[in-house]
């Protein structure tokens, strides 16, 4: 019988398992790091934002907000399209810890940096020699216009940095780490804060200084990441023969990514879609759209992270066989995250103007964000129940359904209407906001209906 030497008996220990004992606690423990990674990285976007719409003159504030929430929904459609294909390797990653065969995890992650290697080359030239053109399919206002290219075409420029920032958080989340994404995130917030106070509060780049800062913030998280992961030991061994192209597991991540990616690209498309109604309806509900979408990313953060959660969590158990204990996490995390999600519908439904006010000194742009975040406020009570679906589907692997519920719902249902209240008159932002709770009801039932199919199943054959 072979020795385990004293490195892998080390690697083994920083395996954290999801498949004995309790639930709850571990669930909430992981959860945790999780949401404050999220929370920082929704102050991470929201403070461009805040400092550009604080410290820009007065004569063009709008322009200079209206070109940032444009701009920074494009680069977040491809960011999370590309954290989204990244859960290919975090799912493939948790399912191999779940039957045992952490060591494998090197030839995953080298198989991870050449596929996503490529991928950011493709995004980098599409930005940069794109941007004009993105500007105009956004339909980016008149006096935004320039600037909202500037953006794209900079944050374009860095995608390389941006994707890896994003790989690392996949890969530790993975494993059951969540705290060294939070650390990951922590670093970017606190550069990116620096870098706005001084390129656009000290030396009034607004736009163009927002979007070095971005760039420059995530490339400094890179480095510094990198550094702490040679000096911590790893449930695997990455050695320089893994970094290579690796058909079966490229083809495996790309499986379990793909679906989820495309989801995401696709609702991602249908909220740029939105953005480009309310663009088309002048400078300031384009602001005040892009000030509620900030409000958005703090509101939603528990949700985001119990699906998160889930997903790792889930694989574990789905890898170990262990069904029982992955549905206790799903009803645990709809629980705790709807028990948040009610506060969150008071807090945006009664005192949006004071959310939207945080970030916008014109009480116009204000009140054009809190009109729309009485609809968002509704999604509040949906988004908990159908993003935990999600990342229990994602965690058991069949991330072709989440796929296609997500476009179903995005593209039956949030475009059309959004496209028909934009056209009601007198036209409002609340109408053509109700577009996402409208979706999200129909998500829930596709969850369920879903889940119905699968608990037959497992009774039937024993496997999902």
């Amino acid at each position: 019988m072979k020795t385990k030497t004293k490195a892998e008996n080390k690697r083994q220990a920083q395996v954290r398992t999801f498949t004995e004992g309790k639930i709850l606690l571990p669930l909430v423990r992981f959860a945790l790091p999780v949401l404050a990674a999220l929370f920082l990285q929704a102050m991470y976007g929201a403070v461009d934002l805040l400092i550009v719409g604080q410290f820009t003159e007065v004569s063009s504030v709008s322009a200079h907000v209206s070109a940032v929430s444009t701009g920074s929904q494009i680069m977040l459609t491809l960011t999370n399209l590309v954290a989204s294909f990244a859960m290919g390797a975090t799912i493939l990653l948790g399912q191999q810890i779940g039957r045992g065969e952490a060591r494998k995890g090197g030839e995953t992650i080298g198989a991870c940096i050449v596929l996503f290697a490529c991928i950011g080359i493709v995004f980098t030239i599409l930005c940069v020699s794109g941007a004009g053109m993105i500007a105009t399919v956004m339909h980016a206002p008149r006096e935004a216009f320039d600037l909202t290219k500037i953006y794209v075409r900079i944050c374009g420029g860095g995608m390389l940095v941006i994707i890896a920032y994003n790989l690392i958080g996949s890969i530790f989340r993975g494993i059951g780490d969540s705290v060294t994404p939070l650390i990951t995130v922590a670093i970017a917030c606190v550069c990116n804060i620096v870098g706005d106070l001084i390129l656009v509060a000290g030396f009034h780049l607004g736009t163009v200084g927002a979007a070095i800062a971005t760039v420059g913030a995530q490339a400094v998280s890179v480095v510094i990441s990198l550094l702490l992961m040679r000096r911590r030991t790893l449930p695997f061994s990455l050695e320089k023969e893994h970094i290579r192209f690796h058909r079966e597991l490229t083809g495996r991540i790309t499986r379990l990514g793909l679906p989820i990616a495309t989801q995401d690209f696709l609702v991602g498309i249908s909220f740029l879609i939105i953005q480009a109604i309310v663009n088309s309806l002048g400078v300031i509900p384009s602001a005040g759209i892009g000030v509620a979408e900030k409000v958005c990313a703090f509101i939603m953060l528990v949700p985001m992270a119990f699906m998160q959660s889930m997903s790792a969590f889930v694989a574990q158990n789905a890898g170990a066989g262990r069904f029982d204990r992955a549905e206790k996490a799903l009803r645990y995390g709809i629980l705790l995250s709807l028990a948040v999600g009610t506060v969150m519908f008071w807090l945006s439904f009664f005192h949006g103007i004071s959310l939207a006010s945080l970030f916008a000194r014109d009480m116009e742009v204000a009140a054009a964000g809190a009109d729309y975040l009485k609809a968002y406020a509704i999604d509040c009570l949906l988004t908990p129940v159908f993003f935990c679906f999600i990342g229990f589907y994602n965690g058991i692997g069949m991330t072709r359904f989440v796929m296609m519920q997500g476009i179903v719902s995005a593209f039956c249902v949030r475009v059309p209407v959004s496209f028909l209240m934009s056209k009601r008159v007198p036209v409002s932002l609340f109408h053509i906001g109700l577009a996402t709770p409208f979706s999200s009801a129909l998500q829930i039932v596709m969850c369920l209906v879903c889940m119905a199919w699968v608990k037959a199943r497992i009774r039937k054959n024993g496997v999902v």
